[in-house]
């Protein structure tokens, strides 16, 4: 998908909005896939994407966390991490099919799909400049700042 427009996905998204990723053409965009709200990695990663979020800011880019749990568990959950960006309630897997993220995984033994743990960071023009497959949280949130910074 790298050098590729990103897919035109419109969802809805805490506080209340609907999310059209064409309309944040001018801005970059870190869009960040993650299994579920409240598991233990899905908090680690999005606490460590809210604690850099104003050097996010401070880079012109907007970073958005995407699941297919409900919007209200998105509101109770950014609520309880006090996050300063938005989440996407993906219920219909419209962007999870489009960035091609839901994947056969082995959870205790069993073959479950889900989400594999994905990151992309699209440029101003809405092009797809990076992505990361089966995401490892330690330092992650780090190394994607980084990418943003060097746009």
């Amino acid at each position: 998908m790298i050098d590729q427009g990103a897919p035109d996905i419109t969802l809805p998204a805490t506080g209340d909005q609907t999310i059209r990723l064409a309309d944040l053409r001018g801005q970059s965009v870190v869009l960040y896939f993650y299994p579920k709200d409240n598991t233990p990695g899905c908090t680690n990663e999005t606490r460590d994407f809210g604690a850099l979020h104003p050097q996010f800011v401070e880079a012109g880019c907007v970073v958005l966390g995407v699941s297919r749990d409900s919007l209200k568990s998105h509101e109770n959950f950014k609520a309880k991490l006090e996050l300063p960006f938005e989440l996407l309630a993906d219920t219909e897997e419209v962007a999870c099919q489009a960035f091609d993220v839901i994947k056969m995984k082995n959870m205790y033994g069993k073959q479950v799909r889900g989400i594999e743990r994905s990151t992309f960071v699209i440029d101003r023009d809405g092009v797809i400049r990076r992505e990361w497959r089966k995401v490892k949280v330690d330092g992650h949130a780090e190394e994607v700042l980084n990418v943003v910074k060097s746009l």
